[in-house]
């Protein structure tokens, strides 16, 4: 393979614009549309990971710059979460992809978190930041690092709805952590990846970089509307969205669409 067809390009740049309005990248889109065109199974996690970087640089930029992830947002969790997060996603990226069965209870856990955020919230704590405990932080980012270097995604779609649903974070705040979370597991993951198979595994540039600036331009679109312009309930039923996505990939059902 030495080009990627229009409608594959097209449908990346979708996912991309979709997953950034709610803080994340796009990786499990990504995985999913680059297998149902055929492209090579080595060549998909490397490509996704790299369309992460790009889209996730963006929409960590864009939520930062409007007052999405205040500086006690980034001491008190972020970055205690990240300096776990980050070591578990290198092991993880160097490891082989889950097995079925894992990848089986991840999408059922993803179903139930989009059902669960498909209802808008109301009520007074539904702006409010109720951080955890330091050890809660610690071995929450361990976790999900390693989920997100197994997987080849950011960790985004794990650690989102464990916001939300815990109440850690209000909608746009949990948005703009996601996105540098999503963003420094994907560089550990794509790392692990290269200490494992080397670079001389990487797709042709070409093929590398074609999908890049199309994701990009729907990915910096995406992230302004999310950030900006759209309404905290319509956030939440686009994240559901892109849960329930991830939710059938992983469960392997995407293939039959």
């Amino acid at each position: 393979m030495t080009a990627l067809e229009p409608g594959l390009l097209l449908a990346l740049g979708l996912i991309a614009f979709l997953y950034a309005c709610v803080g994340h990248a796009g990786a499990s889109g990504y995985i999913a549309s680059l297998a149902l065109f055929a492209v090579p199974l080595e060549w998909i996690r490397p490509m996704a990971l790299v369309m992460n970087l790009v889209v996730a640089s963006l929409a960590s930029w864009r939520f930062y710059r409007d007052g999405h992830l205040p500086v006690v947002v980034q001491r008190r969790f972020l970055l205690p979460l990240l300096s776990c997060s980050i070591p578990a996603a290198l092991l993880g990226g160097s490891w082989q992809l889950p097995s079925d069965g894992l990848s089986l209870f991840l999408a059922v856990v993803l179903l139930f978190s989009a059902l669960r955020l498909w209802r808008p919230t109301a009520g007074a704590g539904a702006d409010a930041v109720a951080l955890p405990p330091l050890p809660w932080v610690v071995c929450t980012g361990a976790l999900l690092g390693l989920l997100a270097g197994l997987s080849g995604t950011g960790g985004g779609i794990f650690l989102t709805p464990l916001v939300l649903l815990a109440g850690w974070l209000p909608i746009r705040l949990a948005a703009g952590v996601s996105a540098a979370f999503i963003w420094c597991n994907s560089l550990a993951g794509l790392s692990g990846w290269l200490l494992s198979y080397g670079a001389s595994a990487l797709p042709p540039v070409p093929v590398l970089l074609a999908p890049l600036p199309l994701v990009a331009l729907a990915g910096a679109l995406g992230s302004w509307c999310g950030s900006r312009r759209f309404q905290e309930v319509w956030i939440r039923r686009l994240l559901a969205l892109v849960l329930l996505l991830a939710s059938l990939k992983l469960s392997g059902l995407l293939a039959w669409l």
